[in-house]
């Protein structure tokens, strides 16, 4: 999607969200003016549109990505940039519309859906103990491909490889406890990995109309499926491929945060950037 096209569907979004937010806030006290910090020269708007536009280059770097290429290839979209510092700080104030407006760029389910998760370190192993940043929030956890620190990241797509929800947790978090919550409005069959076997969840889901299928262990039964519903189990790695489009594509996972919430805002822009993409996997 080019700039010109994400910013005016950012815009476009923002002007809806402005009108309810007018609606629905406390009326303002009778000449009472908010004077204080500097008055606002790029519009929310445009730091939305730069936030998800940097995702989508092949910067690793968001400083290099704004002072290499913004300010110096994007002046005619952006006349009235500021500096760097100055951007941050704006950043973390568009963090509430830009995850209202990831939730308007969701698929839609189709009845069949696929749920995992992956890891994101925010840190080296070996400088976890001097690691300060993400103090309280990240935790450790192992994967299948050894240990980390730092989050995981809660994912359900269509067999469109859209997404249809997203939820970030500590990394020590049981990648079943956030299931009923993600699987809130969907419908059909849910498809997932082995980590996802548990009776109670499975008859939960049940009750909300969501089937949770799952390739059982070795050591355990063999579960009666039909052949359509093998073939999808074996599709399930398509959402191992949504996972690895994410980390691929955009730079959702590194070691650079310099608070939560630029952490935050960092993965719901890459979120949004994925939702962008022409081409998905499917």
């Amino acid at each position: 999607m080019d700039i010109i096209t994400l910013f005016c569907e950012i815009d476009d979004f923002f002007l809806v969200y402005e009108q309810y937010q007018a609606q629905h806030q406390l009326p303002e006290i009778l000449g009472a003016r908010n004077t204080r910090g500097r008055p606002r020269c790029l519009h929310p708007s445009e730091v939305m549109t730069i936030l998800v536009h940097f995702h989508h280059k092949q910067y690793k770097n968001f400083k290099a990505y704004y002072q290499d290429y913004v300010c110096c290839h994007l002046r005619w979209a952006f006349p009235n940039l500021v500096s760097y510092s100055r951007f941050v700080q704006l950043s973390q104030e568009v963090l509430v519309p830009l995850s209202i407006f990831l939730n308007t760029r969701f698929g839609e389910c189709s009845g069949t859906s696929f749920i995992d998760s992956t890891p994101l370190s925010v840190c080296h192993n070996r400088r976890i103990s001097a690691h300060r940043v993400f103090t309280g929030y990240a935790e450790r956890s192992k994967t299948s491909m050894g240990w980390f620190y730092g989050f995981k990241l809660h994912l359900v797509i269509n067999d469109h490889g859209e997404l249809l929800s997203a939820m970030v947790t500590a990394g020590s978090v049981d990648d079943r406890q956030p299931v009923p919550q993600l699987c809130q409005g969907l419908f059909g069959k849910l498809f997932a990995d082995k980590g996802y076997i548990n009776k109670n969840l499975r008859e939960r889901l049940q009750e909300d109309g969501v089937t949770l299928i799952y390739k059982v262990r070795k050591n355990m039964k063999p579960e009666p499926l039909s052949d359509a519903d093998a073939a999808l189990l074996k599709k399930r790695m398509l959402i191992e491929s949504v996972n690895k489009e994410l980390k691929s594509q955009t730079e959702i996972q590194h070691t650079r945060h310099r608070s939560p919430v630029n952490f935050q805002v960092n993965t719901i822009a890459a979120l949004i950037a994925y939702t962008c993409l022409k081409k998905k996997p499917s």
